[in-house]
């Protein structure tokens, strides 16, 4: 059996110490099928790997808990939106992480490419224009 890569195959991490290999990533729409298969569990995390050669083009916010974003190469300058309103900027180097708590709203600028590892309590995923 070959490895999955994940950058194309995210991961559900679900009750009872699951792990749950998900369908191929085929851009936003496919949060829409991820809630309907993994909706009911509350503490699941989704387990996904993205390489951007740009900075994004919409912010993202999940309501259900905190999500971990691990910078692994590169740059990423994460921009936080928090629920009452504030802001703050974070520049990730590789090896370095922050965390979006959750209905905290967030985006990214990438100066050249970059890659992060991002653990994300993906239940009620919403995206917005930037």
């Amino acid at each position: 059996m070959a490895g999955q890569p994940i950058a194309r195959f995210p991961i559900h991490l679900g009750r009872g110490g699951s792990a749950v290999a998900q369908p191929e990533f085929t851009g936003m729409d496919w949060y829409g099928g991820y809630d309907e298969r993994h909706g009911e569990d509350g503490e699941g995390r989704l387990v996904s790997l993205f390489r951007f050669s740009q900075s994004w083009d919409s912010w993202e916010m999940h309501p259900a808990g905190d999500e971990v974003v691990l910078c692994l190469e590169g740059t990423i300058t994460l921009h936080q939106e928090y629920a009452d309103g504030s802001t703050q900027t974070v520049t990730l180097a590789a090896g370095e992480y922050a965390i979006n708590p959750p209905a905290t709203w967030h985006t990214a600028d990438v100066e050249g490419e970059a890659t992060a590892l991002f653990i994300t309590a993906g239940e009620g995923t919403e995206h917005r224009a930037r």
